[in-house]
């Protein structure tokens, strides 16, 4: 008899690494979000000009380029209620997670929360590409968080980590609305009286924002931009048009000049300056002490130009910008092209400058809280000490401006921020330490209404569909 030993199982040969099949990274579109994420996360970039680059780049178009928008910049928004859920379903805070794998989590996380993707795509593409970026471990961890969170829908999450709103109903709606509580609140202060508006305003700075135009007057009447480009006109300034979508910058009229891309609070506040009642003739003298980028520079300018303000020689008044910062200063002389401007590369507080200015707007640097809807990370950058240097900075460019203000001439403060110290605070202080009087500003915004109890005015997007634009106007002398 044969001696044989018995046979062994077959076992199938085990792949090697090359022969696996490969897995799969990031379709186009979540490509480009998730590069916009890490482009905000490293590089402390912006969003909103990260984006269009590269959507250009990579050749992004249509339905493609309109969900790689909505995942950038939804994450980018929503990243505190993010990472609250994203802590909670792994176990550690986000700070112990690779800033790679927390960007992957924040784009597979915001897709189940605030999206219709079907919950095994937004699982499946996101940990493909964990497995592609890392190893199969570190896949395993996204893939069992990201499980975790798809368990519940964004209500439930909301309903057990939210402040309870009972007992802090200013956190809870921050909380729900993705905002730092302390802007939530300089919201709910600012708002005053009518602070039940909060979940409103806090709601609005999630919607995606029209695209506003201004056409430029003398040369371009709203209706006519509208019909060139598709929109509709404006609500309350004669010159602005709304854009559903699209790239602006791609229009006709706005690379011909003939149309400024600008929030039509914006463009109610350079109207305002140029509506301001003087005492005496009005000589031509008109400063933009913080003109950077240029755009209420350029509108000023055109309406100067287009006859509404003749000098008592018959001239067009002159506007004077001032910009410190060499890139600003050169976007300022970009957008005034062809207009009546100076540009002065100096220090607002101290520009150098004779007195006797008839007109001098003062659109200060601030935190930029009333824009947050058109910068999807900022909220989260600010940071309540940033206030107190700003402020400051804010009352000595005030100050410098009623001192080259002629008596009776009009300086109009403004920022792009509804904080009370921001806004009524550098206001007060002026009106107590300089002679000057306060003008009721909301004479120079109609049509607008709802727009406070005066002398000052406040824009809110939940109302007006701006910015939430502060706008001061003081006689000087």
């Amino acid at each position: 008899m044969t001696d044989r030993r018995p046979s062994r199982p077959h076992r199938a040969k085990r792949p090697t690494r090359s022969s696996r099949p490969p897995r799969r990274r990031l379709d186009p579109a979540r490509r480009a979000a998730f590069d916009v994420l890490r482009a905000v996360s490293e590089r402390d970039a912006y969003a909103n000009l990260v984006l269009p680059a590269l959507l250009r780049e990579r050749g992004i178009t249509g339905r493609d380029a309109a969900f790689a928008t909505e995942l950038a910049y939804g994450a980018c928004r929503t990243r505190g209620l993010l990472d609250a859920v994203i802590a909670h379903a792994a176990g550690r805070p986000v700070e112990k997670i690779d800033p790679v794998l927390l960007d992957l989590l924040r784009l597979g996380a915001y897709q189940l929360l605030r999206t219709r993707v079907e919950p095994h795509a937004a699982v499946s593409t996101t940990v493909e590409h964990a497995g592609a970026e890392f190893d199969s471990a570190r896949a395993g961890f996204v893939n069992a968080v990201l499980r975790t969170i798809a368990s519940r829908d964004e209500r439930s999450w909301v309903a057990e980590l939210a402040p309870p709103a009972d007992r802090d109903p200013v956190g809870h709606l921050a909380f729900r609305y993705s905002h730092p509580r302390w802007i939530a609140q300089a919201f709910a202060d600012a708002l005053g009286p009518d602070a039940g508006e909060l979940e409103d305003l806090l709601a609005s700075d999630d919607d995606r924002p029209l695209v506003h135009l201004a056409a430029r007057p003398g040369v371009l009447t709203a209706a006519d931009l509208a019909e060139q480009v598709g929109g509709t006109v404006g609500r309350y300034s004669p010159w602005a048009v709304y854009l559903i979508g699209g790239d602006p910058a791609a229009l006709a009229p706005v690379r011909d000049g003939a149309a400024l891309v600008q929030d039509e609070g914006s463009q109610l506040v350079a109207r305002a300056l140029t509506l301001a009642p003087l005492d005496g003739r009005d000589t031509g003298r008109w400063l933009d002490l913080c003109a950077g980028p240029g755009g209420k520079t350029a509108l000023l300018a055109a309406i100067a130009a287009s006859g509404t303000h003749c000098t008592p020689d018959g001239s067009v008044p002159r506007v004077t910008a001032v910009e410190p910062n060499p890139r600003r200063a050169e976007l300022v002389e970009q957008n005034t092209r062809g207009l009546n401007v100076e540009v002065l590369r100096v220090d607002g507080r101290d520009p150098g400058l004779a007195p006797g200015f008839d007109r001098v707007l003062v659109d200060a640097p601030c935190t930029g809280l009333g824009a947050l809807r058109r910068r999807p990370e900022a909220r989260w950058r600010r940071t309540p000490s940033d206030v107190p240097a700003l402020t400051r900075l804010q009352r000595e460019l005030l100050s410098a401006a009623i001192a080259l203000t002629r008596p009776g001439g009009v300086v109009l403060y403004a920022t792009c921020s509804p904080h009370l110290a921001e806004t009524v605070g550098v206001v007060n202080d002026a009106l107590r330490r300089h002679p000057v009087t306060a003008l009721d500003t909301r004479d120079l915004f109609a049509p607008v209404d709802r727009i406070g109890a005066g002398p000052h005015v406040q824009l809110w997007p939940h109302r007006h569909g701006t910015d939430a634009m502060f706008a001061a106007a003081l006689k000087v002398g």
